[in-house]
């Protein structure tokens, strides 16, 4: 593992003037899960940088107003944190045994991070960068996040093929929703009325209403010329007005463009193999898909629905993120 020095001085001034220096950079931020770096990429696509981590990274998420990159680098058992100006990584944070998708609090003074190899959804302090609790979950736990009134934490088990809904007040498991085989990643409808959860195994979605706490529907996707075995869902991202959620196929090697609203597939896209996380530019007209075994980025117009360019980045993309 990397050591990373306490704090300089100059250091905590680039944290703090942050906002300021990396406004709205148009930097896109893949994670390289087997090159245990983070690519950044200028808005043209040419590489910027290349920024050493700690091993294995994995999930990435800003924080709020975008001055950090915070980076679960799953080998190393930390999360490591990127000041987004200086491109550097200025702090890290120790979790327990293999980090995978974690998510902050709504005040950004707590991170959830599932950690695949003991079965648990630590909380972390941020400030302290200590645990202050550690919630049982089913076997290989991955996908973690909030819903919109910060009521729950949401925590997918693969092994246990469920969602786990934990009461944040309680710091307890209220409720197990089970879905499809091996539920990965989530996203949250910008209402907050609807949970997407993606089932790797079983070619499928499940969409939970957050309110009952019960399935609302089942999506199955199969592009043509695929067989359903061949479809594995992953990463999912949806549009600020909730219309449109993306869906990575992985090895499927297409991304499916849904009407949120009907739960009809617009469109499958053509992208690179295995197709693992996908991210939205700011105007939404533009997606890019991180492909895991192809080792590169698919760039998606969104107004066409088409591919328009692939971009090689490293080893094994699993996280895409962009600052805009």
């Amino acid at each position: 593992m990397r050591i990373i020095p306490t704090l300089c001085l100059a250091a905590a001034l680039a944290w703090a003037g942050g906002a300021a220096l990396a406004k709205d950079t148009g930097l896109i931020f893949v994670s390289l899960e087997r090159g245990n770096e983070v690519v950044v990429l200028n808005p043209d696509l040419s590489v910027n940088t290349r920024i050493e981590t700690s091993r294995r990274p994995r999930d990435m998420q800003f924080n709020k107003d975008r001055t950090l990159l915070y980076v679960a680098c799953g080998d190393d058992d930390a999360i490591d944190v990127i000041d987004v100006a200086t491109l550097e990584v200025i702090d890290s944070i120790p979790t327990g045994p293999s980090p995978e998708v974690f998510a902050f609090s709504p005040d950004e003074s707590q991170i959830f991070v599932s950690n695949e190899e003991d079965s648990t959804m630590e909380i972390i302090d941020v400030a302290t960068k200590t645990v202050v609790e550690r919630i049982a979950t089913g076997a290989e736990p991955e996908g973690v996040i909030n819903s919109v009134d910060g009521q729950y934490i949401f925590v997918t088990s693969e092994v246990a093929d469920m969602v786990h809904v934990v009461d944040r007040a309680k710091a307890a498991v209220i409720k197990n929703i089970i879905v499809g085989t091996r539920p990965r990643r989530f996203v949250v409808t910008p209402d907050g009325a609807d949970l997407w959860v993606s089932d790797e195994l079983s070619s499928e979605v499940h969409v939970i209403d957050v309110a009952t706490l019960e399935i609302k529907t089942v999506l199955s996707f199969v592009p043509p010329g695929f067989r359903p075995e061949d479809v594995t869902p992953v990463g999912m991202a949806v549009t600020r007005d909730g219309s449109k959620v993306i869906v990575t196929l992985g090895r499927a090697n297409h991304v499916a463009i849904v009407d949120a609203r009907t739960f009809d597939v617009l469109q499958y896209v053509l992208v690179g193999s295995r197709a693992w996380d996908v991210a939205l530019t700011a105007d939404e007209k533009t997606a890019y898909v991180a492909n895991g075994l192809s080792d590169d980025i698919t760039v998606v117009d969104m107004v066409s629905m088409v591919p328009v360019q692939s971009l090689p980045v490293g080893r094994t993309p699993h996280s895409i993120r962009v600052d805009d």
